[in-house]
């Protein structure tokens, strides 16, 4: 009850500040490195399927290394790996700034050397991410749980939406240096924020039946097909993305077909995540009753949303169809996440979350690249229309498969 009176309990945890404090430099950083990158790579080929080898790059460490990263953070201090991570994404963006301030390197449109960057860069967010996901359950009390994951999103989100457009006025209105130079700022300003954390270790236990490291890798996979809602949720997520998404291709629609430019673009590429601020912020103040029945639902509606903006050509339709992507597509976030923190063992969540993340880098990273090649083979448009019939088939299918996700009620 304390929880659901006072909804901002979380926030009152000084390591939690810090924790959401290094998140939202991150987050700023990350997002400025994937405007700026997807418009200079656009700009070197004028090839979508570029755009998508821009996310293959990334999600080939990411999804590889996700399962010896969880193994890693379930054993090792996860402050630590979580800080070393920071600082070789820091790495990363100052590689990017000198790659530019060097016009040869990128002489006859070659594009690999910053496919080569984006390629450590999910080596980073790959032992990152399930780190920094079980360091949060650590930091707050479990019946906080789901009041913390809600802010964590809502914070998320908001960088989400400023880092996309500030990325697009940095290299619109002054240079893709500039942009760089900020990156590695905020990028080095997340790494003080953990180092500024407060955090003791837990002695985690060892469970019978763990101890080699094929068993360590594979017990995320082994807890998740026993958990029907969650493994359920996860499945939807992973193919309504997969279909239904296509940022990726943002740079063409900004350039080709509503012309706007990169300023614009990144005013695009901020737009979902600003509508899954506003859905956090109302998820944060009020408990998610009849959770399976919204889940469909709101699935349904992003998938919707995608086919009507590949059929639009105003910038402020377009506009508003992926704030309200964004709104539907946070409630999948939070539910997914909820049950994940909040049925997950806590010596297991940095496996658990790696499996999380080989979902997530599926849908967003693998889609970025399903994107780019079918956007080759039928049409900027035509493909993500067929995506967004594919996402409304997803759910159906799932909806008729996992009828415990259907009738969830409370997360708790």
């Amino acid at each position: 009850m304390a929880e659901r009176l006072d909804p901002y309990i979380s926030l009152r945890n000084p390591a939690f500040r810090w924790y959401v404090a290094a998140l939202v430099a991150m987050t700023l950083g990350t997002q400025i490195q994937a405007t700026v990158v997807g418009w200079q790579v656009y700009a070197l080929t004028k090839d979508p399927l570029a755009l998508g080898l821009v996310g293959l790059a990334e999600a080939l460490p990411f999804i590889s290394a996700a399962l010896f990263a969880g193994h890693v953070a379930d054993r090792h201090n996860r402050k630590t790996l979580a800080m070393y991570s920071t600082a070789l994404q820091v790495l990363c963006a100052g590689a990017l700034l000198m790659i530019t301030l060097s016009p040869s390197v990128l002489a006859g449109g070659r594009e690999w050397p910053i496919f080569a960057v984006v390629f450590v860069s999910g080596i980073a967010r790959s032992f990152l991410q399930p780190a920094r996901t079980a360091i949060s359950a650590e930091i707050v009390p479990r019946e906080q749980y789901a009041n913390a994951i809600a802010w964590r999103s809502s914070m998320w989100e908001a960088s989400a939406v400023l880092g996309p457009a500030l990325g697009g006025v940095l290299y619109g209105f002054a240079s893709a240096r500039l942009a760089y130079t900020v990156e590695a700022v905020l990028c080095a300003l997340g790494l003080l924020g953990l180092g500024m954390m407060a955090y003791t270790p837990r002695v985690r236990e060892i469970v019978a039946g763990e101890e080699s490291i094929w068993q360590n890798l594979t017990v995320g996979i082994r807890f998740l097909f026993t958990q029907k809602e969650l493994l359920g949720a996860q499945v939807l997520d992973l193919f309504s993305v997969l279909f239904g998404g296509a940022v990726a291709l943002l740079p063409i629609f900004a350039a080709e077909r509503l012309h706007v430019g990169p300023q614009g673009l990144g005013v695009l590429r901020a737009a979902p995540a600003a509508g899954a601020v506003l859905m956090s912020v109302v998820i944060a103040h009020r408990t998610l009753r009849k959770a399976g029945p919204k889940l469909f639902l709101c699935v349904a509606g992003f998938g919707l949303c995608w086919i009507f903006f590949a059929l639009s050509r105003s910038f402020w339709l377009s506009l508003g169809l992926l704030v309200i992507s964004g709104m539907l597509d946070n409630v999948s976030v939070v539910i997914r996440s909820t049950l994940l923190t909040v049925r997950t063992p806590e010596h297991m969540l940095g496996r658990v979350s790696a499996v999380n993340q080989i979902f997530i880098g599926s849908s967003n990273e693998i889609g970025s690249f399903e994107s780019g090649v079918m956007a080759r083979l039928l049409g900027v448009v035509r493909s993500i229309v067929v995506g967004g019939v594919a996402t409304l088939a997803v759910v159906g299918v799932t909806a008729w498969r996992v009828p415990a996700l259907r009738k969830l009620d409370e997360l708790s």
